[in-house]
């Protein structure tokens, strides 16, 4: 929705050229907001986890339960993400994402003022509010950016990074000044920002009626044998993730690494994955290197786990070859939600189908893990399991990275 400015060639006054490049400017502005939109999509998630618990001290909650707190959004994207292809059809993409960062903001705050069930009520809201970000984003990169697509989905991953990222290094320092509960609430501030400074698009981004494409309108996404690809290798990447995110700093302290030195792994683990998820569209200029780039992509994690069950010592250099892999992976997810979607509503169903299923399997995937080391008493077959699930990725990946003709009629 990039607005174009007249051209002025050589003629006009300096007055209209002036005009006309600050209408270009603010074009620009317009479009890259989108960014802002994915830096408040996991801030209200990655907060908890450092808080947890606090939050479990005052709440009086077991450690199941703050398990489940924790699995709470995920379960929220996987009900929801498939629905959100209704409202915006109806409403419009960019109005729908002004209703999930208001929502998003009222679900931070009823979180932590709203008492014991206002700590689930509004982290199910904050859950919802994000899964509509999730899925409509990568439809909106994909129609702003659709000469670019690969490097704008790692733009916009790294954001979703930086984020998360600096949500969790911050949680403690805020809750030590202002509570727990003023700590959460303080991510409702930048959702309403961006929301105010999302408002031009809003305005002016009503319902998109696409033309039907022959032999194609009566296809469903969930009929595509290219979107069970996509969805499997979503999902995969997904449940290594969170499997890694909130088990890492256990199994090191298992071990016999200090807390803080652990928890210092954990943000370089997901620090790295910035730097990867810019790097990896570099082998996705063509249509014929996807596949290279999920590969390479994919391989880290299988490195990395299997360092961390052999060489336990140098968990840091797996940390970050674990890291790598995740940053990259994420981006090539969303980068062939973006190049598998048909038009903007079918990206927006492909986009809630692979991230209803993959982050449904993401939420398992800590129970498991974690239930494993409880049966076990160690964290090896937990880990093992998350290598097993690395080693399908590749094989998805080369399924999924080969053209779309190839995978399905077209």
């Amino acid at each position: 929705m990039i607005a174009e400015t007249a051209g002025t060639g050589g003629g006009g006054t300096m007055g209209e050229r002036a005009q006309a490049v600050r209408r270009g400017w603010w074009a620009a502005v317009l479009v890259a907001s989108v960014f802002l939109v994915a830096l408040n999509l996991r801030p209200a998630l990655t907060s908890v986890g450092p808080l947890l618990p606090r939050i479990g001290d005052e709440a009086g909650l077991s450690e199941g339960a703050q398990g489940l707190l924790g699995a709470l959004p995920l379960l929220a994207f996987a009900v929801v993400s498939p629905l959100v292809q209704h409202p915006a059809r109806r409403f419009g993409v960019e109005r729908s994402l002004l209703a999930a960062l208001v929502v998003l903001a009222i679900g931070v705050v009823v979180r932590s003022g709203a008492g014991d069930a206002g700590l689930w009520i509004g982290t199910a809201v904050a859950g919802s509010a994000i899964a509509v970000g999730n899925v409509l984003v990568p439809t909106v990169v994909k129609r702003d950016y659709r000469d670019h697509v690969s490097m704008a989905t790692g733009v916009y991953s790294a954001c979703i990074t930086v984020g998360a990222s600096v949500a969790s290094a911050v949680a403690v320092p805020l809750a030590d000044g202002a509570g727990w509960r003023g700590a959460l609430a303080f991510w409702a501030v930048p959702a309403l920002v961006v929301a105010v400074l999302w408002l031009p698009r809003a305005w002016t981004g009503g319902p998109v009626a696409e033309p039907a494409v022959e032999g194609q309108a009566a296809v469903s996404v969930w009929r595509r044998p290219a979107a069970w690809l996509v969805t499997a290798f979503m999902g995969l990447q997904s449940t290594t993730f969170y499997v890694m995110v909130t088990w890492l700093p256990t199994v090191e302290i298992s071990r016999g690494v200090p807390a803080a030195q652990a928890g210092v792994h954990l943000f370089v683990y997901q620090l790295v994955g910035v730097g990867s998820g810019l790097v990896i569209p570099r082998l996705m200029r063509r249509g014929d290197d996807v596949v290279a780039a999920a590969v390479t992509a994919s391989v880290p994690m299988v490195a990395g786990v299997a360092g961390l069950v052999l060489v336990p010592a140098w968990s840091i250099v797996w940390a970050v070859v674990a890291g790598l892999g995740s940053g990259a992976s994420l981006v090539v997810a969303l980068s062939l939600i973006s190049l598998r979607g048909r038009g903007q509503h079918g990206t927006t169903q492909l986009s809630g189908m692979a991230q209803s299923l993959g982050y449904l399997l993401a939420a398992l995937g800590p129970v498991v893990a974690g239930l494993l080391a409880e049966r076990t008493g160690t964290w090896t077959a937990s880990l093992l399991v998350v290598g097993v699930l690395a080693v399908a990725q590749v094989a998805v990946a080369v399924a999924a990275g080969r053209p779309r003709s190839t995978v399905e009629p077209s």
